[in-house]
């Protein structure tokens, strides 16, 4: 059984000792990280659409996939939903059926012991995979695009090679126009890599959470849009990470 460590929200997270951080900010909390830096904003900007596709890097706890499944639920949306999330960690999904969730998922149980047993979730509404493997691998063998990117790997300085510039040049690839990026990363770093790969980068900022960021090829209406050029003029020496630097 996995251990499980409170969040300020009352939700719980765990911690990964490969990795050295906890899955989720134990100050914003799991669910509340999930629900205000990825699915409310996501949601928001796909509103109306009959169908969504979303690509979960990494699945890790579950909390960003099954957050999705209950706004979802508590809005009354109906709208096919797909889920793709890659995760390298077979044995810590496998043991989330007893993983302390909150309330909010407890109408989800059969989808997480669904997820914990065979990897996987389907009903007419709502697909849900977990490829087993490494998600720098994984992202180069996808072809469709993706409305959703949460982008939720651990931070820069312990999985650098899911921050790249190559790596968001993969994003790119895999979004459309109006497909929108999700991150709780607000550094230079990474908004440099977004804005390198034809992204327009913006601030999240909710009361909720501290600040994390968004990212589309469109405009994103309601949010702060950060003003790239005077980023990079005010730190010239600041550059994005590179695969070969790693």
């Amino acid at each position: 059984m996995i251990d499980s460590i409170e969040c300020k929200d009352g939700s719980f997270t765990a911690y990964s000792a490969e990795f050295e951080e906890h899955y989720h900010s134990v100050t914003d909390g799991a669910l509340s990280e999930s629900l205000y830096k990825h699915v409310i904003p996501a949601m928001e900007a796909v509103k109306g659409r009959d169908s969504v596709r979303i690509l979960d890097i990494c699945f890790g706890l579950g909390f960003n996939t099954l957050a999705t499944v209950y706004y979802l639920q508590q809005h009354s949306i109906d709208m096919k939903l797909e889920i793709l999330s890659v995760e390298l960690d077979h044995t810590l999904v496998s043991s989330l059926k007893s993983f302390a969730y909150p309330q909010e998922f407890d109408d989800l149980r059969h989808i997480i012991s669904s997820i914990a047993s065979t990897g996987s979730y389907s009903s007419d509404q709502i697909s849900i995979e977990v490829v087993f493997m490494d998600a720098r691998e994984f992202v180069a063998t996808q072809i469709g695009l993706f409305d959703i990117i949460y982008q939720d790997a651990f931070s820069p300085s312990s999985n650098p090679t899911l921050w790249t510039l190559e790596y968001f040049k993969e994003l790119d690839r895999l979004t459309h126009n109006s497909s929108i990026i999700t991150t709780y990363s607000i550094a230079l770093k990474t908004r440099l890599a977004l804005y390198r790969n034809n992204f327009k980068v913006y601030l999240n900022s909710i009361k909720e959470c501290r600040d994390s960021t968004l990212a589309s090829k469109s405009e994103l209406v309601g949010y702060k849009k950060i003003d790239m050029e005077h980023k990079i003029a005010c730190n010239s020496l600041v550059e994005p990470l590179r695969d070969r630097d790693l």
